[in-house]
């Protein structure tokens, strides 16, 4: 069945998920929209997103170092100090700290992503595609689909969470929201490489970060 804009944006306004939540809801559930509710329920999104207005002032600096070359700190938020303390939050913390070591993103979430840093990347995916030969009919549609590609690369939400890739970052801190029941949110991190910046020998320390917490 086609899932239109209509029925994603009264999805959204009955549980207050986010976009794609909701599209992939009404995907699996053929565009049944109190199925598609139910199934965000299920999985603790739409919980999650009542909560998410919340401010969330709270938290904790994690931080993780890999092998002494590679080291992150992130702030995570909460909405008390209570939560802030509990372990599972700070393990999230954690989790979150090795995720930025491995994937290397460049933003926490796509609205973070700059207009014309956008703008630059359809550029080059547009050039690409007439490189590649492409009939210009199809190239938008291409380069939308390359786009969302890229936003996994450089957005830390949009990533495939290192420890079970079948969720996304974003799926992850829903969970946990639903889960502890207070609003949460990765403020911001930042990520340090050894000589970063300075010419060396070729080494992808993040591949052998993700290797490692994989295996």
């Amino acid at each position: 069945m086609s899932i239109t804009a209509a029925m994603v944006k009264e999805l959204r306004e009955a549980t207050g998920a986010g976009m794609m939540d909701c599209k992939k809801a009404l995907v699996e559930k053929d565009g049944n929209i109190e199925e598609a509710i139910k199934y965000l329920r299920e999985k603790g999104i739409a919980k999650a997103a009542k909560k998410m207005d919340r401010i969330a002032s709270e938290g904790i600096i994690a931080s993780y170092i890999h092998g002494g070359r590679i080291g992150v700190i992130v702030e995570i938020n909460s909405e008390t100090d209570f939560v802030a303390k509990n372990s599972e939050f700070q393990e999230f913390g954690r989790d979150i700290a090795m995720q930025v070591a491995a994937s290397n993103p460049t933003y926490v979430r796509i609205e973070d992503v700059p207009q014309e840093a956008i703008e630059a990347e359809k550029v080059i995916l547009r050039n690409q595609a007439l490189n590649e030969g492409k009939p210009e009919k199809i190239i938008e549609k291409m380069v939308e689909g390359r786009i969302a590609k890229y936003y996994k690369e450089v957005c830390l939400l949009e990533q495939p969470f290192i420890k079970d890739p079948d969720k996304t970052v974003d799926q992850l801190l829903k969970e946990k929201i639903a889960k502890i029941g207070e609003n949460l949110s990765i403020r911001r991190f930042s990520r340090f490489e050894v000589g970063e910046g300075l010419e060396k020998k070729e080494e992808n320390f993040a591949e052998e970060v993700a290797k490692q917490l994989q295996g």
